[in-house]
């Protein structure tokens, strides 16, 4: 039900309005009604209503006013119905500026016209509404997309350091600094093995987002969610590595001071070595595992750097020699490069019972993937050791690499089962993302390739799924999406051809053209030539 408010400072224009309609015929709610402008605003920020009613002449704020203010505020709702007394265009024209459906004049009202003007204004409620969930979704998927592009970062999973560019810059990520570097955090506590699940995530959720609001204020810096136990800090370095050393073990001192405090929980972390270009912080991230099994409650930070290597250390398990196989497994969702990528890791482990600290590694790098890179990754993962008193947290508490193993088995055939029931709606979803990405770069030049290596998939891949799961093949839909541009470019009539063909990303007006017509039937000057 829609909500709405009445703001008129004559009580029997405002009884006449209530009077008028039958309000549940629209599916309408009045939840009050204001005799001035301010009452009404108050009213607005209270109970947010999703159209107003309101003379464009009151006290103390016009209606006019009230438009405007809630405008500039960033309100998308409500949508205002401005009534008056006066015709003079100049009042027209403006409040048509600030999310106003109607315009209408009070001697002229009659239930007819104020029904079609509630029609149109419930239209606009409906085409809001949208807006802010696409908006929304769109956060989201960003958000998402980011987590992902840094879990491939720390884990070395970019073919190439061109793929790395074109994927940091579709995300305005920023990487102009001197120098950077990793590093790996345990969370700890000795409640946790009496809490539930849903109490270990919501700690570990409480805890990660102190620490990104509390590292924040000292360091520039990226806070990535591995699992429910273990995350990573990227941290962006502007100042020289000693001065930085200092920095990080202030933030670390003060954040697990904080956590302590609020959650008693301790954490353990080790920083890997600064590295000077961002393509590099997966070996920084590696430094800091390497090191990481040195940490102590008595000593719960340590520098790469300043470890001692009385012996070599070969503590963590390099997920880059299996590049290509996760890549095709999780961006294409395909089962049976899932099955092999598992199988031969864990051929691997099954004759060395000494290497327990590389398997778990390698079961962690599983784990961490497929939280962030899957769809719905806690919830997939969480229902495959739904049957574990631990979850998928067991993983830590296994102590030999047979029982790793075990561990490993349930979560591939877990995750092939996952693939094979939802094959068709994971990739559904990528060309639903890929056209979102689209119509967001549409005057962009796009080519098959360069979105591909946005979305890590091969371009032969994309091309299948836009053939299967759209209605027009991948190039046709850009070229679709282009003209839908152009057109609506061309409706507003401040540019000339050769203009909408360079912002559009054409190779040329005449290409622009040739493409036009081929979608159209028209060539673009006929086209304006129609709707003039």
């Amino acid at each position: 039900m829609i909500n709405l408010l009445i703001a008129d400072d004559e009580p029997l224009v405002q009884a006449g309005i209530k009077s008028m309609l039958n309000w549940e015929d629209y599916d309408i709610n009045i939840i009050g009604t204001a005799t001035n402008g301010a009452i009404a605003y108050h009213m607005i920020k209270e109970n947010s209503p999703e159209i107003v009613i309101t003379d464009i002449k009151m006290p103390l704020m016009s209606g006019l006013e009230l438009a405007k203010k809630c405008y500039e505020e960033g309100m998308t709702l409500p949508i205002f119905i401005i009534l008056t007394s006066y015709e003079e265009f100049q009042f027209v024209k403006e409040a048509l500026t600030y999310q106003v459906a109607d315009y209408l004049v009070k001697l002229e009202l009659t239930p007819e016209i104020l029904g079609e003007s509630l029609k149109r204004a419930i239209g606009k409620v409906s085409e809001m509404q949208k807006t802010i969930s696409a908006a929304n979704t769109s956060i989201g998927s960003i958000y998402l997309l980011k987590e992902q592009f840094y879990t491939r970062l720390i884990l070395n999973l970019f073919e190439s350091e061109h793929q790395f560019e074109i994927q940091y810059n579709n995300l305005n990520i920023d990487f102009n600094h001197e120098a950077f570097a990793a590093s790996y955090i345990e969370i700890q506590s000795e409640k946790l093995s009496s809490m539930s699940s849903e109490k270990k995530l919501n700690l570990y959720t409480s805890s990660l987002q102190i620490v990104r609001e509390l590292t924040a204020k000292y360091i520039p810096c990226h806070v990535l969610s591995l699992d429910t136990k273990h995350f990573a800090i990227i941290f962006f370095l502007d100042k020289d590595t000693e001065e930085f050393k200092e920095i990080i073990r202030s933030t670390i001192a003060q954040v697990s001071s904080m956590l302590y405090n609020y959650y008693s929980v301790t954490i353990l972390a080790s920083v890997g070595a600064v590295v000077k270009k961002p393509i590099q912080i997966a070996s920084s991230f590696q430094d800091s595992k390497q090191v990481f099994s040195q940490l102590t409650p008595a000593q719960p930070l340590l520098f790469a750097e300043d470890a001692p290597y009385d012996k070599p250390l070969k503590n963590v398990f390099n997920m880059s020699l299996f590049k290509e196989d996760i890549r095709k497994a999780y961006a294409e969702f395909d089962g049976k490069a899932l099955y092999a990528i598992f199988t031969s890791i864990m051929e691997l482990f099954q004759n060395q019972p000494s290497h327990y600290v590389q398997a778990l590694d390698a079961a962690g790098n599983i784990l961490y993937l497929s939280l962030s890179l899957l769809s719905n990754g806690e919830q997939t993962v969480s229902e495959i050791f739904k049957n574990k008193s631990n979850g998928y947290r067991s993983l830590y508490e296994l102590t030999n690499v047979e029982q790793i193993l075990e561990w490993l088995t349930i979560f591939r055939d877990g995750l092939c089962e996952s693939f094979a029931t939802h094959n068709k709606d994971y990739k559904n979803h990528i060309v639903i993302n890929v056209k979102k990405y689209i119509s967001e770069h549409v005057e962009e030049k796009l080519t098959l390739n360069k979105v591909a290596e946005v979305f890590n998939i091969s371009p032969n891949y994309l091309s299948v799924l836009f053939s299967k799961y759209n209605d027009l093949g991948f190039t046709d839909y850009i070229n679709q999406s282009k003209v839908d541009a152009a057109k609506k470019m061309m409706a507003d009539g401040d540019f000339k051809i050769y203009e909408i063909s360079d912002i559009l990303g054409f190779e040329s007006a005449f290409y622009f053209s040739r493409v036009f017509k081929k979608v159209t039937g028209v060539s673009p000057r006929d086209y304006m030539s129609q709707i003039i």
